[in-house]
């Protein structure tokens, strides 16, 4: 139909009505006329009017036969659409196919069932939930597809009574064969660190020597052989290794073996030998794969060596560190770093000095100490502290005693913000991460950041600090200050408090020293004896009340015995202290027979916090890693938001399991 002719019609009412006009205008001068033109023009608008509806009648059924006819090619297409189709109802019932989809499936009989039953990894719950995308990936009978979806309101069609979901299947199995094999021949670089070579080496007998070491080479390129890779050794404990990342894939699978490998080394060494690797994988090119291989094998040293650290991007993965960390009995890095961090003190005008959230003993302990380094240069020092907790309370209360000057020393993490500047010195002691701190954001408003931790380093860490001393081995932040100090100058000089507050920091991390003590913790404790600290004085920081006994009592009380050596307890109470009892009631149930590990979950405010305790033989840090925790391998915690102590605690079960697995398949 031509749409012109429509609107003429349409706008004939206009003509008419001019008529009509000079109608009346002759009617005043020829009646007689103008009756014969006003029968004329009624004829006229009766013809009008006819012809109007006609055309109206005729452009309803071109519309109508248009829509009969794109309904038909709509249909013709979806039957013959040339990749498979599918329709789904919002429960996931599949209620249409096409002869595409029915093809590629290995059961026909798939109408009125759900898509789950024989595609287990496509839910329409998570089709519903991610509203972000409009596709996904899908592996079925050796093929991969990209399914996109698209959700049509039932509201809109008679023929439906609620919403669908209609899946669109793309084969893209060329195109991810060629991807996985161009990511499978891409290179990976490796970075091997000997740990203790040095200690190895002195301690072997001069006749086995050459033996031992010939023995580490050899271990390490029949590795490389092994996994078709190439492996050059560019000084006496480190070497370089390439492989592909196809291979790579396997030593993952296999938990890089190698580091049971070169520990297992037995050629009349004394002491076993451990190795640790840093890969790069997946960078833009070689250049940016050996730089990410520096910082993992940086990582894994960290953490106390003895592991493989894998960087791909900003994902890490880790593997081993199952073992304690081996105490350096050289303190040469402790002078070197006392000696650096007295010029940055006296570079500077303010030092703040900052733990982490929640301080414990060893956190507020390292500050005083730090701060009593600070007054020694004659500079001025201020500790930022968020706020006292029963884990310090106790020595806090002594402090407004002893040593009440420190109270103008305490600034509020508020406060702390307004009163730094890119000059000041920041030095954050017993912790590494910045989302733990105090006050995150001071990290930001100063260049000079100074780390002293004793934690195996995480995925989390301070960016950039001009002097890191973290040392796993150590038994407290406290031990590594204590030795600061003893450097800083000829006489060291502190009051009876700050001795006594880094003794305590030494005692309540190693448990009265049973636990990660070393030579070197003794000769710690031996300098702050000297230096006035009284054991006795350090004991009554530590001393509960008769409530904190009895909830202790009720932890155990109600704790279980899961995979026959881990203790698991609870206290359902979000109170004050409630994180000082879990920590203590974690250290008691270490003393039931048979108990390897403990785990005691708790509320502080709103969140599930864990603590994890462990004699040695199971790592609580890589257990509570999988729960976004860490710490040490005897000694670790992490709080989690959004969910109860029950569903935590089922969270908890499931990393047991994974961990003690995965030891099982080492």
């Amino acid at each position: 139909m031509d749409n012109k002719n429509y609107f003429k019609w349409k706008d004939g009412k206009a003509y008419l009505i001019m008529i009509g006009g000079l109608i009346a205008i002759i009617a005043y001068y020829q009646p007689v006329l103008a009756i014969l033109l006003a029968m004329a023009l009624a004829y006229l608008i009766y013809k009008y009017i006819v012809t109007l509806r006609d055309k109206e009648r005729e452009w309803t059924k071109y519309i109508e036969s248009l829509a009969e006819e794109f309904d038909s090619v709509t249909k013709h297409a979806v039957f013959n659409m040339p990749f498979p189709l599918i329709m789904l109802e919002m429960d996931g019932t599949i209620s249409w196919y096409n002869t595409r989809f029915i093809d590629m499936m290995e059961d026909k009989n798939i109408l009125n069932k759900k898509i789950d039953e024989f595609l287990p990894k496509l839910k329409v719950e998570n089709i519903l939930k991610d509203t972000n995308k409009d596709s996904l990936e899908i592996e079925y009978n050796s093929r991969y597809y990209e399914v996109h979806y698209n959700i049509i309101d039932g509201k809109k069609s008679i023929s439906t009574k609620g919403n669908i979901i209609m899946l669109y299947w793309v084969d893209k199995t060329e195109q991810a064969f060629l991807y996985n094999k161009y990511r499978g021949e891409k290179m990976a670089v490796c970075l091997a660190y000997v740990d203790n070579y040095d200690e190895v080496k002195s301690t072997t007998p001069e006749i086995n020597r050459p033996i031992v070491l010939a023995e580490i080479d050899k271990t390490i390129n029949a590795y490389a052989t092994m996994n078709n890779g190439l492996v050059r050794k560019y000084e006496n404990d480190k070497y370089i290794l390439i492989f592909e990342n196809r291979s790579l894939k396997q030593i993952q699978n296999r938990k890089f073996d190698i580091l049971d490998q070169i520990r297992e080394v037995d050629k009349g060494n004394s002491i076993s030998i451990t190795l640790s690797m840093g890969v790069g994988v997946n960078g833009k090119n070689p250049n940016e794969n050996y730089e990410y291989a520096r910082a993992a094998i940086d990582i894994a040293l960290g953490r106390g060596g003895d592991q493989a650290v894998v960087k791909e991007n900003n994902n890490l993965s880790f593997y081993g560190g199952k073992t304690k960390a081996i105490e350096k009995r050289n303190k040469v890095r402790s002078r070197v770093i006392s000696h650096a961090l007295i010029q940055l003190i006296d570079q500077s005008e303010k030092v703040f000095v900052m733990g982490h959230k929640n301080a414990d003993m060893d956190s507020f302990g390292a500050s005083v100490g730090i701060i009593s380094a600070v007054k020694s240069r004659n500079k001025k020092a201020y500790f930022v502290l968020g706020g006292i907790n029963p884990s310090i309370k106790n020595i806090y209360d002594r402090m407004i005693v002893e040593e009440p000057e420190y109270l103008d020393l305490i600034l509020s993490p508020d406060k702390a913000m307004d009163m730094v500047d890119k000059s000041s010195l920041l030095v954050v002691v017993d912790n590494h991460k910045p989302s733990f701190t105090e006050a995150p954001e001071l990290l930001d408003l100063t260049d000079k950041v100074v780390l002293i931790d004793h934690h195996r380093r995480g995925a989390e860490f301070i960016k950039d600090p001009v002097l890191t001393y973290l040392e796993p081995y150590a038994s407290s932040t406290c031990e590594l200050v204590t030795e600061i100090l003893y450097y800083m100058s000829d006489k060291m000089e502190m009051t009876k408090f700050e001795a006594d507050a880094l003794l305590a920091g030494i005692t309540v991390d190693t448990k009265n020293f049973t636990f990660q003590t070393g030579v070197r913790t003794f000769e710690a404790a031996s300098i702050l004896k000297r230096a006035g600290a009284n054991t006795t004085n350090v004991r009554q920081f530590f001393r509960d009340d008769f409530k904190t006994f009895l909830y202790k009592a009720e932890v155990v009380k109600n704790s279980k015995i899961v995979f026959e050596e881990i203790a698991i307890g609870t206290l359902e109470r979000d109170m004050e202290d409630s994180i000082l009892i879990a920590a203590q009631s974690a250290n008691d149930l270490l003393n039931i027979k048979g108990v390897e590990a403990s785990f005691v979950l708790t509320l502080w405010e709103g969140r599930v916090h864990i603590s994890g305790r462990s004699l040695g033989n199971i790592s609580v840090q890589l257990i509570l890693e999988r729960l976004g925790g860490g710490g040490h391998l005897t000694s670790a915690g992490t709080q989690i938001e959004g969910r109860t102590i029950g569903q935590v605690e089922d969270m908890l079960i499931k990393a047991i399991d994974e961990y003690l697995k995965e030891g099982e398949g080492e």
